[in-house]
């Protein structure tokens, strides 16, 4: 049954001279797609909870005004359940300080994030489309040499 699947299945042409040459350039741009849109996803959950935390403030703001015994509506659970404006202030604000908290840890994990991805862009040499073109030409994007590995750059779209 082993000799059936490794037939079917191409090997890596990483392998020079007996010795692992490390990823292929697949694998390389692959691993870099997936750490952009982690990253990415990072920032726009970011966004939409500080559209949250905007919308938690608009309510502040309108119900400090408010009388404390007026009934209002909030909606917990997917269940709108009243309540009145003396109960719900409190758990507005202390829903902004934790929805806060996460965003600042989102934005310290993108940072994070942001290093690795130079620090993988550096390792391997890749280089986005458009990127360096006024500098160094469209002659560097395609050229083998040059590299402090002495690899060849990856080119990612």
């Amino acid at each position: 049954m082993a000799a059936n699947s490794s037939s079917t299945v191409s090997k890596p042409s990483n392998i020079i001279g007996g010795k692992q040459s490390g990823p292929s350039a697949e694998q390389v741009v692959a691993a870099f797609q997936r750490m952009r849109s982690e990253q990415r996803s990072m920032a726009s959950k970011a966004a939409e909870l500080e559209m949250e935390i905007n919308e938690h403030s608009l309510v502040i703001e309108t119900l400090k005004d408010v009388d404390p015994t007026r009934k209002c509506f909030r909606l917990v659970g997917g269940v709108l359940v009243e309540r009145t404006v003396k109960e719900v202030l409190p758990a507005l604000g202390s829903n902004k300080e934790q929805i806060s908290k996460i965003v600042e840890s989102l934005n310290t994990q993108m940072q994070t994030k942001g290093r690795e991805l130079t620090e993988y862009r550096e390792k391997y040499n890749i280089r986005l489309v458009g990127e360096g073109e006024e500098g160094q030409g469209k002659s560097a994007a395609t050229s083998n040499g040059g590299g402090s590995k002495g690899g060849a750059g990856v080119l990612v779209s």
